[in-house]
């Protein structure tokens, strides 16, 4: 890592004192890639852990310059395995990175007019589980993932990948059933897992007329951009969390403009290469506590 570093700097020295055309365009090349892989991992726990490899960069560097030997040495142990670390520690992150690179070929071809139609038939079924649910007074917490990965809770739960219909969701929240307690995730057209946990919102001025689930569904609105559609077990009332926010009492109708919104941004994305690095900004939330 150390001679890395050393070549590093030697190139970039070579290129500031005799810059061409090439060395420029390169430049601008990395410093965007650089800039990509920033903001895919602006929103995630990843985040914090690069905050925590560039604050050990900054000391190894002051350590150096300062002659702090020992402390050096120790940071130079550190910095040394580096590559080993990052991929141990990003593992999760690298693999779903590789993943979307190696279907965006394939998911390119892809008609949007089956997309759409099968966005439609997803909204459908959600609706149809959601009101039967309703109907019953039955509790329900259903997280579709967006464009902030929810890996670490899909993790805390059961995996099902499957994909989705009415009587499934029905069956998952079916009281005393082994995987009713929890949130079923949603990702991409599928039920990617059921029975995880989701961290409840610390806002001290939630309503009390609202339960775990409702805290639960804000709690991770307020750390992705997710939508969380509830099912109240004592009343029946359809609600949804988006952005720290929660909106009540939805009927069908309701549910078909969110979800329609949802499903046809995916069935509308260009899902290549291009789409990875140049992602649309997802819809302004509009909706009050």
């Amino acid at each position: 890592m150390q001679q890395l570093w050393q070549r590093g700097t030697s190139l970039l020295w070579s290129i500031i004192s005799r810059p061409t055309i090439v060395d420029i365009l390169d430049i601008a090349i990395v410093a965007f890639l650089i800039y990509k892989l920033l903001m895919l991992a602006k929103d995630t726990r990843a985040s914090q852990v690069l905050k925590g490899v560039g604050v050990l960069f900054l000391l190894y560097w002051v350590s150096d310059w300062l002659q702090f030997r020992a402390l050096n040495w120790i940071l130079k142990l550190v910095v040394n395995s580096g590559p080993v670390v990052l991929v141990v520690l990003f593992q999760d992150e690298l693999r779903r990175a590789l993943e979307r690179i190696g279907r965006a070929g394939s998911a390119a071809r892809i008609r949007a007019g089956n997309k759409k139609e099968l966005g439609s038939s997803v909204t459908q079924e959600i609706i149809t589980a959601l009101t039967r649910l309703s109907r019953r007074r039955v509790g329900a917490l259903i997280v579709i993932e967006r464009r902030t990965g929810l890996q670490d809770i899909i993790d805390t739960g059961t995996r099902i990948d499957s994909e989705i219909s009415a009587p499934l969701i029905e069956n998952i929240f079916e009281p005393n059933t082994p995987l009713h307690d929890g949130a079923v995730i949603v990702r991409g057209y599928r039920i990617e897992a059921a029975a995880c946990i989701l961290p409840l919102s610390q806002d001290t001025g939630i309503s009390r007329d609202l339960g775990t689930r409702h805290r639960a569904a804000l709690g991770v609105s307020e750390l992705t951009d997710s939508v969380t559609l509830i099912v109240s077990e004592e009343t029946g009332i359809i609600s949804m969390a988006r952005g720290g926010r929660i909106t009540r009492y939805l009927d069908a109708e309701g549910l078909k403009q969110i979800l329609d919104e949802i499903f046809g941004d995916r069935a509308d994305e260009n899902l290549g290469l291009l789409a990875l690095l140049f992602p649309r900004k997802p819809h302004e939330e509009k909706h009050g506590k």
